[in-house]
């Protein structure tokens, strides 16, 4: 059997391991019995409440992240030629973030009390911040011929954002900075059903450009030129890259503040792996491998039988970079 389609099994095998496991240990041990009981109809009704309103959708919270920063990762890294470019390099992270810390620190720098200030107007506010660099970096792009151009552009863009937030943070009082700071950890563990549904439309809108990304991305890889000379329209899918990354990206930001490596690491490790650069390899097990990343980090996150939880982006660190470190020092490629 060729080495993708063993590659992609095991990564698919995995990925179901990883989410039952996700949903299955945790802070609090659920029995077997009530697990398999939630089946059958029969589980426990606290425990119920606890796999059904909590677990179940953190898990697939931890997929829907895993793949679309994986894929957006790839796709940036095609576009700008670059091994250290992840989803947020245009700035897009920082616009989320900034979006929040207007929410959460200007408000209370006018007198609105943290208190009254809901986990959705947190989500939008993100979502806007997003939306709103994402149209400079439009605006950018048109006057931009060269991808190097735009990179450092966004890269700019990210920190006058920074910037701004760092003001912010000054003029606020303690807990809305608290709050703020606890956003920017990364956590899944917040996205309610409701909430799910809504990330759910945008990951799955952004994830509808795969087929057409797929061919353009190939030829994107042997540069600007050859891709125009093969038929492909550079510009068109630049901004469709970029739209793309932005509603992937912005989307599980907007719900589970920003979380970091996933799409720098996973890219490197699924080529390393399968030793080859096609796009209609490299997107499907890309998904994957970032679903069970995230998934991995999700329940050593939880501390099973203790009562604390640790911050995702912290392990997610912890969990890829030295993976990448050994792929870089091993010296294949």
């Amino acid at each position: 059997m060729e080495r993708k389609k063993v590659l992609f099994f095991i990564l698919f095998i995995l990925s179901i391991v990883l989410f039952c496991v996700d949903i299955l240990f945790g802070s609090v041990d659920v029995p077997w019995r009530d697990f398999v009981g939630l089946v059958e109809g029969n589980c426990n009704p606290v425990y119920r409440t606890i796999l059904v309103d909590i677990r179940i959708p953190k898990a697939i919270t931890s997929v829907l992240v895993g793949v679309s920063l994986s894929v957006s990762g790839l796709w940036m890294q095609t576009l700008f030629r670059n091994p250290l470019v992840g989803p947020y390099v245009l700035g897009i992270s920082s616009g989320a973030s900034l979006g929040v810390a207007v929410y959460l620190l200007l408000f209370s720098f006018l007198g609105i009390s943290a208190f009254y200030l809901s986990c959705w107007g947190v989500a939008l506010s993100s979502l806007v911040g997003a939306a709103l660099l994402f149209m400079l970096v439009i605006l950018i792009s048109y006057r931009l011929r060269e991808n190097v151009s735009l990179l450092i552009a966004g890269v700019m863009l990210g920190c006058l954002a920074t910037s701004a937030i760092s003001l912010l943070q000054n003029i606020s009082d303690p807990d809305s900075v608290k709050m703020f700071v606890n956003w920017t950890l990364g956590s899944v563990s917040g996205v309610t059903w409701e909430k799910l549904r809504v990330m759910v439309v945008f990951v799955c809108i952004g994830l509808t450009f795969v087929p057409w990304l797929v061919k353009p991305l190939d030829a994107m890889l042997l540069g600007d030129d050859y891709a125009n000379s093969v038929g492909v329209d550079v510009k068109r899918v630049r901004w469709l890259i970029i739209l793309s990354a932005t509603l992937l990206t912005g989307a599980v930001t907007a719900f589970t503040g920003p979380i970091g490596f996933i799409g720098i690491a996973v890219p490197h490790i699924i080529r390393e792996l399968l030793q080859t650069s096609a796009h209609r390899v490299l997107t499907p097990c890309c998904m994957l491998c970032g679903a069970v990343l995230m998934l991995a980090c999700d329940i050593l996150s939880q501390l099973p039988g203790s009562g604390y939880i640790l911050p995702i982006n912290a392990l997610s660190s912890l969990i890829g970079a030295p993976v990448v470190l050994w792929i870089i020092l091993s010296g294949k490629r």
